[in-house]
C-alpha cells in the first residue's frame, strides 16, 4: 500500500501533466439560431481551415466527425490555439 506522502506525490505529478497537456475545447455546432450543441468531433472543413489532415488530427487525439458539413469559427480558433500550444511544447 502507498503511504499518504506517496499518494500526494502521485497526484502532484498527474495534475502537473494535466495542466501541461492542454486539450482544445469540445467542438460545438449550431442547431438553430442562438442554439449551440456539443458536436461529435471537428468537421473536415474546420480541419482544412487549420491545415490538418484527418490522420494528423487523430494522432493528436482530436475527435473527427466526417458527417458534419461546414465550419464554425470558434471551433477553428480553438483548434489554432491548441496547435500553437502543442508546437510550443515540442
Amino acid at each position: 500500500m502507498w503511504s499518504r506522502r506517496e499518494w500526494h506525490e502521485f497526484f502532484g505529478i498527474v495534475s502537473k501533466n494535466a495542466r501541461l497537456m492542454r486539450r482544445p475545447l469540445r467542438p460545438v455546432d449550431r442547431l438553430r439560431q442562438n442554439r449551440l450543441v456539443p458536436a461529435e468531433g471537428y468537421s473536415l472543413a474546420e480541419l482544412d481551415d487549420v491545415g490538418l489532415s484527418i490522420d494528423q488530427a487523430e494522432s493528436l487525439g482530436l475527435p473527427v466527425d466526417a458527417g458534419r458539413v461546414g465550419s464554425y469559427g470558434p471551433n477553428v480558433m480553438s483548434l489554432r490555439d491548441f496547435l500553437r500550444a502543442a508546437r510550443a511544447r515540442v
